[in-house]
């Protein structure tokens, strides 16, 4: 048993944790749960803890359902909520294997390890910073519209509604369990709030992710209200994006940083982001994986319809901030096509893997757009040279079925299982006869 496990074990008794959540996600970045007690925790570190992998779609055929749980000891940290027990109770996520220790290639923190493992034979650490997006909604009956919770803007103080003790209260949960936000504000439609995290290295900012949205859902439930990370939840109201920065590290040097250049970019930093311009359209579909995704982006403001890049330019898919320019820290690039309900473990290992193409493959990146991009029509970035993204789910999936590279990326049981889900996903949102056709065509 290793240091890390014996300092779990050591803190389960001394914080006297009465329950263990293993946490999982399946393909999609939905979370799954075992609950365990602490008797079984030193048993689950040495031998892992069985499940039926193939009740998980997507994770093994039925012939080969035995798979393992192991826990991952760097990850635990008790929740700040007793769910009515008055009981402590922690968490820890989980690497899931085969019973010969194996890794099994459709666990998503694997297709993401994967990817940094390759990074880090290159000599680079991957860290990720996330702005989340999401709405506050008013606690419906089923069938009937979302109703935003509050009324508040852009930056609204917004003394008459509940919207900052909600964000204070998710921050402090997240803070108790050592996930280090940045800034928190309301966003610019009534009901939307973001919340920044601090950075750090892309395996644990997924987990964070994952947490996040499980802390804000349970903060919103606990006030009588409603969170929701749908892209687009409203059709005259903005998307929820998850803008996240990127940066590559070698050792204490930021690999993006070049105190000589114009915006301090770095041949690095531009080799990574030509690779993710090259390959937008074939990650699209994993960024961006639900159909409501493309309402997003083909209709919300402020979200990418180009594969572009761009200095300050909030319009651009690829955003290299000009804060602090000269500060090698804070070098960094924005991509700004993720939405708030993608699987944070598959959207960040297609963004390393496009970067680290395009540093490998010495691509050259373009000149940056000044353009604002979405306030052009499809006709007039063509004309222009831009390359259009997809704007809907069926075009993105194309994408995707013809990349060798993304493929390669997600492994070949992951790569089949998501194409087959989202192409029946598409076809079932195809057939939805809508009220807006029975208004319009009724008397046809």
């Amino acid at each position: 048993m290793d240091t890390q496990q014996e300092n779990v074990l050591r803190m389960v008794e001394q914080r006297d944790i009465a329950f263990i959540r293993l946490w999982f996600t399946d393909i999609f970045g939905s979370l799954k749960t075992v609950m365990m007690s602490p008797a079984e925790l030193e048993a689950a570190f040495d031998e892992g803890v069985g499940f039926d992998g193939s009740s998980i779609e997507g994770f093994s055929r039925i012939s080969e359902s035995d798979t393992l749980l192991r826990p991952d000891p760097s990850t635990f940290q008790p929740l700040p909520f007793d769910e009515g027990t008055g009981l402590q109770t922690a968490r820890m996520f989980c690497d899931i294997t085969m019973p010969d220790g194996d890794p099994l290639y459709a666990d998503p923190r694997q297709v993401l390890r994967r990817q940094m493992t390759h990074a880090r034979e290159l000599g680079f650490e991957f860290n990720a910073s996330p702005e989340i997006e999401y709405y506050v909604l008013k606690q419906n009956m089923p069938g009937e519209d979302p109703v935003p919770a509050d009324k508040g803007g852009y930056f609204d103080q917004a003394k008459r509604n509940e919207a900052p003790k909600l964000r204070r209260q998710a921050i402090a949960a997240l803070e108790y369990m050592g996930i280090v936000t940045e800034f928190s504000h309301h966003e610019a439609s009534a009901g939307q709030q973001e919340i920044d995290l601090r950075h750090t290295d892309a395996l644990t900012m997924a987990d964070n992710v994952v947490t996040f949205r499980y802390i804000v859902k349970t903060v919103a439930e606990a006030n009588g209200v409603h969170a929701t990370f749908m892209p687009k939840p409203f059709a005259d109201m903005d998307g929820s994006a998850m803008h996240t920065h990127f940066s590559l590290w070698e050792g204490e040097t930021n690999a993006f940083h070049d105190p000589d250049d114009e915006i301090s970019l770095s041949k690095t930093g531009r080799q990574f982001i030509a690779g993710i311009i090259e390959h937008a359209n074939e990650i699209s579909a994993v960024t961006n994986q639900w159909v409501n995704s493309y309402k997003r982006l083909q209709f919300g403001s402020e979200a990418p319809t180009a594969a572009t890049w761009g200095v300050s330019n909030r319009s651009a898919m690829v955003r290299v901030p000009t804060y602090r320019l000269h500060k090698a820290d804070s070098r960094r690039i924005e991509v700004r096509s993720l939405d708030s309900a993608c699987n944070p473990y598959l959207a960040y290992a297609a963004v390393l893997a496009a970067g680290l193409r395009g540093i490998e493959g010495e691509y050259e990146l373009d000149e940056p757009s000044r353009d604002d991009v979405f306030a052009l029509t499809r006709r007039e970035r063509r004309a222009m040279g831009y390359r259009d993204l997809p704007n809907s789910l069926d075009q993105a999936l194309r994408h995707l079925e013809r990349s060798e590279f993304m493929a390669e990326v997600l492994g070949e049981q992951v790569f089949e299982f998501f194409l087959r889900s989202k192409w029946d996903e598409y076809h079932a949102y195809t057939s939805q006869i809508t009220p807006w056709e029975i208004e319009s065509g009724i008397d046809l």
